[in-house]
């Protein structure tokens, strides 16, 4: 039986999530002169987050480990041939879901960030796992970088970029995705918008919360 991806790449996530716990300082630090209340505004608003993701642009903002393992078992059991991902970071997120596209046989991955730094390493993270053939990281804003040349079909979204703007990334890949295409949103407690619609009963989609972190969602219609 051949080893899954997931699996040879162990070492690799290991190392890059024992980077971003050491990095939860510094994290803290980039941020410790802004209110509570500030930092709320400026992750819900459309124009300051960039200010507020400037701050980070040095720290990796990665998912949870289990978040990790459910971006792959969602991308293998959806046999996912096409999967765009809002929010690069340094990869982590990324090289979960390549991963789940190699077991898968192939396919292509869309990823777009916004800090050119983050995004040169991401390409080195892919390539030290052997996906970077999987995946083409788009650099800029999202906005832009995601509003042209998707495929015709997406099977699998995650959303981890600003969360402000979940709501107006959907609408970009809403048209490409298919009954029964499974959308991720990373803490989008912070994007009352996107839940709203997601959780609206004419939505056409089903969505729940989990762990604590995560909106699961499913295109019904």
């Amino acid at each position: 039986m051949t080893t899954p991806t997931i699996t040879t790449l162990a070492p690799l996530l290991d190392r890059l999530f024992d980077e971003a716990d050491a990095a939860r300082g510094a994290t803290r630090a980039a941020v410790a002169d802004l209110s509570a209340t500030d930092r709320a505004r400026m992750m819900r608003s459309k124009t300051d987050y960039r200010d507020l993701y400037g701050r980070l642009k040095d720290v990796p903002l990665a998912v949870s480990r289990e978040t990790g393992h459910l971006l792959y078992m969602l991308a293998r059991s959806s046999r996912a041939k096409v999967i765009v991902e809002f929010g690069t970071s340094f990869g982590i997120s990324t090289l979960h879901l390549a991963a789940g596209l190699r077991d898968n046989g192939g396919g292509r991955l869309i990823t777009s960030e916004f800090e050119p730094s983050k995004a040169a390493r991401a390409r080195d993270n892919l390539s030290a796992g052997g996906l970077i053939d999987l995946v083409e990281i788009r650099e800029g804003d999202a906005l832009k970088t995601l509003s042209a040349d998707l495929p015709d079909t997406v099977d699998l979204v995650l959303l981890d970029g600003a969360k402000a703007l979940y709501p107006d990334i959907l609408n970009l890949v809403q048209g490409h995705l298919k009954p029964g295409a499974i959308i991720v949103a990373d803490n989008a407690d912070d994007s009352p918008d996107y839940l709203a619609r997601v959780r609206g009963p004419a939505s056409g989609y089903m969505s729940t919360p989990f762990a604590e972190d995560v909106e699961l969602s499913v295109r019904i219609s």
